[in-house]
């Protein structure tokens, strides 16, 4: 069957001319953004009651914006004022650099890995005496906690965020040629709003081992799956996809 609708559940990309627009424009389909899942901050009092003071430690990971936003979220709620000691080890240069919405970056001590939490070990063997801080959602990969005790770091996980369903009861009566999830958390998403959920027809394209998990473990029929090496992007697993069905 032809594809003609997707709908993306994450949030439209801000960049200019992204893959999903030349998508578009190239195919000559609909492209739709609604993110499923979105995020919202703890407060200082369930900070506290995680027994987390941020006076007590002297370096700080950071593994996503989020976690930077929530940091300094909760630092001003505490009013807490962020060292100019302090250490950032932050997980990829693009979290490094939305770092300077807060930090001089010049200023500061600011140690960066390539893109994956495991390239960031290095960093912290160098600096093994610090106390770090794991600023954290409620869904964190159990890989990175395994590492940091692996180094026998002291550190201590601090939850400033979670990880929420958003409502999507709007588009009970809409359909779309295909649906493309990238977390598990997506596809839980999907069957708390719609419990009744059928595929019929309904492409499902998945980004990642965790969210194949998950969409298999609900009893849907994966269509479209990336990262491969022929398509290592989900937006070129797309277009192979639809060249495909297209053109029959």
């Amino acid at each position: 069957m032809r594809v003609k609708t997707i709908l993306v559940s994450q949030p439209e990309p801000k960049i200019e001319n992204s893959p999903y627009a030349r998508l578009v424009d190239k195919q000559k389909i609909k492209v739709d953004f609604r993110p499923f899942i979105h995020v919202e901050g703890v407060n200082a009092k369930d900070v506290r009651a995680q027994k987390v003071d941020l006076n007590d430690f002297s370096a700080i990971v950071l593994t996503s914006r989020n976690a930077v936003d929530h940091f300094f979220r909760v630092a001003e709620e505490m009013r807490f004022k962020v060292p100019d000691t302090m250490k950032y080890f932050c997980q990829s240069e693009a979290v490094a650099y939305y770092l300077q919405k807060y930090v001089v970056y010049r200023k500061r001590k600011i140690y960066v890995g390539q893109r994956t939490f495991q390239e960031l070990v290095p960093l912290i063997k160098k600096y093994k005496d610090e106390k770090f801080l794991l600023p954290a959602s409620d869904k964190l990969k159990p890989t990175v906690p395994e590492t940091l005790n692996d180094l026998k770091v002291n550190w201590t996980r601090a939850t400033l965020y979670k990880t929420v369903v958003s409502d999507l009861s709007d588009l009970r009566n809409v359909y779309y040629d295909i649906l493309v999830f990238f977390s598990p958390s997506g596809i839980k998403s999907l069957f708390e709003n719609f419990p009744d959920f059928e595929q019929n027809n309904t492409r499902i394209a998945v980004f990642g081992n965790s969210t194949v998990e998950a969409a298999t473990d609900a009893g849907l029929r994966i269509d479209i799956q990336a990262p491969t090496p022929e398509t290592p992007s989900m937006s070129m697993a797309l277009e192979q996809y639809i060249n495909s069905v297209n053109r029959k």
